[in-house]
């Protein structure tokens, strides 16, 4: 029984000059930073229309920025849209050089007379044309073929003293070449006779722009009417890219950091529109005391607490990153350590905004009972 005792009370001894492990929780206060800002810039200049974003709101990929105004080109005349040379992308100016427009429209009237007052009747009434006036049209070889025409065109005196002038066919049919004499009156009589001409191909017209094509809304054998929207451009040349509209979009998530324009300011290409902290860039920052970088390894796993979350529903997990190798001193009043600069990788949602505080707690460490009655 004596031995028994003995031996408790001695391992009781060796037990108390041997100093006790326990497990103790580390924690720092930190905040969300971002190591980096990404800049969404113009992919084409103009005014600005709009911006749809402002400092501190979430962005995501595809979110609108900016809506830029555009140059909107329209018909200028009835008709049925003969040939499109231009594609969404190119420079209006290289192909009006190369093709004479960016775009073509064949009139509704497929027939236009050239005429001078050279056979008209010997009066000087017969010899003034007015432009915009309707006359009506005879083929001169058995009167056949009959039609209504607009003078399109009147031009000065030619060196024999008649008075050329064009006509726009709006009614009738004729042959190509045909000839035929013009009558200011429904009856063709003689005295109202304006002149002769000949039936030719009215010309398809031109539609030309500036910049670049941003978007074309009609394609070939369309009928349009005047007024109607043709094609957009730009400024400046897309180099080949092909925009859906003048919506400029994000290409990344993250928190607008700052809006760098406005509506109603001109922006270049490749000008900044707004800069971004981009999510996967976000990171949390603690200043920890030189005395406890001991316990802090990169690649150690850490649990994230956000102060503003007391029911810590939005607990989660990161890795520590990185530790700053540079040092700033503490104030006069501390104990005099430097504090250190200790990052930590985590997965950001969208509830995660910059600036935010939170609690890093990193997993238990040993701590004898001599440092615990130390603390």
């Amino acid at each position: 029984m004596k031995h028994r005792v003995f031996c408790a009370l001695l391992i009781a001894a060796l037990a108390a000059l041997m100093p006790l492990q326990a497990l103790a929780e580390v924690s720092f206060s930190g905040k969300v930073v971002s190591r980096d800002s990404a800049a969404v810039m113009a992919p084409f200049g103009g005014i600005i229309d709009r911006m749809s974003v402002r400092a501190g709101d979430t962005i995501h990929v595809g979110d609108p920025v900016a809506t830029l105004q555009t140059t909107r080109v329209y018909a200028q005349m009835d008709g049925v849209v003969s040939g499109i040379f231009a594609k969404e992308g190119d420079n209006t100016e290289g192909i009006v050089s190369r093709y004479g427009g960016v775009m073509f429209i064949e009139p509704l009237n497929h027939f236009m007379v050239t005429a001078t007052t050279e056979k008209a009747y010997n009066s000087g009434s017969a010899r003034f044309i007015h432009i915009g006036e309707e006359v009506y049209l005879s083929c001169t070889k058995d009167g056949s073929h009959r039609g209504v025409a607009v003078v399109t065109k009147v031009s000065e005196l030619d060196d024999k003293g008649n008075t050329p002038y064009n006509l726009e066919v709006i009614s009738g049919n004729f042959y190509m070449g045909e000839t035929v004499n013009i009558y200011r009156r429904k009856n063709y009589a003689s005295t109202s006779r304006l002149g002769r001409g000949t039936v030719k191909q009215n010309a398809a017209m031109a539609v030309n722009g500036s910049g670049s094509v941003l978007k074309i809304h009609v394609k070939e054998g369309d009928r349009v009417e005047r007024g109607e929207l043709l094609f957009e451009t730009v400024e400046g040349a897309l180099d080949g890219l092909f925009a859906m509209d003048n919506t400029i979009v994000s290409g990344m998530d993250g928190i607008v950091a700052s809006v760098d324009t406005g509506a109603g300011t001109h922006v270049d290409k490749g000008g900044k529109l707004i800069t971004v902290y981009p999510r996967d860039s976000m990171e949390i920052e603690m200043l920890v005391s030189e005395l406890d970088l001991p316990d802090i390894h990169e690649g150690d796993p850490v649990t994230i607490e956000f102060e503003w979350d007391l029911d810590a529903r939005h607990t989660t997990t990161g890795t520590i990153s990185g530790v700053s190798r540079i040092g700033a001193k503490s104030d006069e009043k501390s104990s005099g350590d430097s504090k250190y600069s200790v990052y930590v990788s985590f997965e950001p949602t969208d509830e995660v905004s910059m600036d935010m505080s939170v609690i890093v707690h990193l997993a238990e460490v040993a701590e004898t009972d001599a440092e615990s009655d130390a603390n």
